[in-house]
């Protein structure tokens, strides 16, 4: 397993795509910091860094749509993580499952 201290060391808030376990369909970006990816190693939930409230985001604590932790892997580079979890219901604040669900030009 990697040295946690690897992933942070060119900074400390790195990319997190979570990606559905099941469909393979990706569901939103967060970013994590150490603290939060320690957080998601221990409790099985993504847990996130929010840079807007600068503080700990455990997805689903307001809607109740956590997403339960499968598997991380992280890039060739050590700079970005990939996150296969498993959705209690949408992942977006709008419903939909994914956070990608616009495509540009097609407003």
């Amino acid at each position: 397993m990697i040295n946690l201290d690897t992933l942070f060391e060119k900074s400390e808030l790195i990319p997190a795509i979570i990606q559905d376990s099941e469909t393979l369909e990706v569901l939103m970006l967060g970013y994590m910091n150490r603290e939060s990816l320690e957080l998601t190693l221990k409790n099985g939930l993504c847990t996130f860094f929010s840079r807007s409230r600068q503080k700990f985001w455990l997805k689903g604590e307001t809607s109740g749509n956590f997403l339960h932790t499968v598997s991380i892997a992280y890039d060739c580079d050590c700079d970005t993580l990939l996150i296969k979890a498993k959705p209690d219901g949408p992942t977006c604040h709008t419903g939909n499952n994914s956070c990608f669900y616009r495509t540009l030009g097609e407003e």
